[in-house]
């Protein structure tokens, strides 16, 4: 016998109460939700805008607590909304970050239209990426970056940490990434050689319209709807309940469009190539091989995740150059690893914990052999020797200078011994003439050497 059963028996009255007062609360709240009004609110994080690239924004949140380094910079996938890493206070992963002392941005990629059409790949690993992770660099005076990417995110931090070795990364963290993508859902695949034509799902703007990008995630699941409707009917007296419903839907009925560009890159290098795993991949016309990446690299997993299986993920450790890799194997689905109450209890404290391990306190020192070596790494900004060079052009002035003031006079001392010379020759009654002689021969010698003679020479 239910609880619910036991209760109508015992107190009939109490039961009836209860049973009103749940209807008419649970009524109120599907007015509210039909109406819009009241609608839970997402990504409350305090933050500040560091600089717009186009369509995207990158992020830094506030905090006056940070305690380690180097800061983290998530990267929310290409056809999402980035606030699923910000969802609501308590169910954050950027909340649980701020609040274990670290330093934390975000790239939002925005909603692309017509204008991004022609957005491939490489736009994000080549050009918004470095951009990014330089900027943060800058500001933080060289103490390099935790690279954070979730999903395609992931896919996009991977290409472009590989294809700059040189950067400052000082760790890669990859959650959910897809890099066997033979191993992805069929519903994920659709388009390509043995589907539907890339062609065909690219509207009149260039790009996926993300009504499409949602229908390919909605075949995953094709009862999700149903049960989900069901769910909210039945719990939708429940304030709590109701606020993250709102959250989640918000999220999960709300995708992006994908660039047309990097859309058809996809399909044609990732999907039907399987250019990662396959080691084939080139980019801006050079390979990227995924063994250039040398810096501590954790790999996250979902043991329940639908959308990128985690046989999907599994190759990705071998792949990679570092010598410091671990994959953190978790027993969630694909929002789930950062979502509701398991994941603040155990997943994100185990991946904050990997993060702080290879992090440098604020004034402590290392926390691992692992971070030592990031803040070895770590060099000031030279300023550029504009001071040596002066110096050196003046030592080679003055040397000029005193080079050219010494063949003068050597000049002038031997005009003067000429002179004196034809002066103690001539006749002692012939002064006179001596002079002259004396006189027309100086002045003689200054014509051919087309020079005035020296200061005191001519004394």
């Amino acid at each position: 016998m239910s609880e619910t059963q036991t209760k109508a028996i015992t107190s009939p009255l109490t039961f009836l109460v209860e049973q009103s007062t749940k209807n008419m609360q649970a009524g109120w709240n599907i007015t509210k939700h039909m109406l819009g009004i009241d609608w839970a609110k997402t990504s409350q994080s305090p933050r500040d805008e560091v600089y717009s690239d186009g369509k995207a924004t990158l992020w830094h949140y506030r905090s006056n607590q940070v305690r380690f380094g180097p800061p983290v910079l998530l990267i929310p996938s290409l056809v999402s909304r980035a606030f699923i890493l910000d969802l609501q206070p308590g169910n954050s992963l950027v909340e649980h970050l701020v609040g274990q002392g670290l330093d934390v941005y975000m790239m939002d990629w925005g909603e692309p239209d017509e204008a991004d059409a022609a957005n491939t790949l490489e736009t994000y690993t080549h050009h918004m990426l470095p951009r990014a992770v330089r900027e943060i660099d800058r500001r933080h005076q060289g103490s390099g970056v935790t690279l954070f990417g979730y999903c395609f995110g992931g896919v996009l931090t991977l290409l472009y940490a590989a294809s700059h070795p040189e950067d400052p990364v000082a760790n890669l963290v990859q959650l959910a990434t897809p890099v066997d993508f033979e191993q992805m859902p069929k519903s994920m695949r659709i388009a390509g050689s043995g589907g539907v034509d890339p062609d065909h799902v690219v509207d009149e703007t260039g790009n996926v319209p993300a009504a499409a990008v949602r229908r390919s995630f909605s075949f995953l699941t094709p009862t999700a709807d149903i049960s989900t409707i069901a769910d909210f009917f039945e719990k939708a007296h429940d304030d709590k309940f109701l606020n993250n419903y709102q959250a989640m839907t918000s999220w999960t009925r709300n995708h992006v469009p994908f660039p047309g560009a990097a859309f058809r890159q996809t399909v044609t290098m990732l999907q039907e190539n399987n250019a990662i795993v396959n080691n084939t991949l080139v980019l801006n016309g050079t390979p990227v091989d995924l063994a250039d990446i040398t810096v501590p690299f954790l790999n996250i997993l979902g043991e329940k995740d639908h959308i990128v299986p985690p046989e999907g993920s599994e190759p990705l450790a071998a792949m990679i150059g570092s010598d410091d890799k671990t994959d953190l194997r978790l027993n969630a689905g694909h929002v789930g690893m950062i979502i509701g109450s398991s994941s603040r209890k155990r997943h994100m404290p185990a991946i904050s914990e990997w993060i702080v391990e290879r992090s440098y306190g604020s004034g402590e020192g290392p926390k691992s052999a692992a971070a030592a070596k990031v803040a070895a790494k770590r060099k000031p900004r030279a300023k550029k020797a504009t001071r040596p060079r002066a110096t050196k052009t003046a030592a080679a002035a003055k040397t000029g200078v005193a080079a050219k003031t010494g063949v003068a006079a050597k000049n002038g001392v031997a005009k003067k011994a000429t002179e004196k010379a034809v002066a103690k020759k001539a006749a002692p009654g012939k002064k006179a003439v001596a002079s002259k002689k004396a006189a027309s021969a100086k002045k003689a010698t200054a014509s051919t050497n087309g020079t005035a003679p020296a200061n005191g020479a001519a004394s």
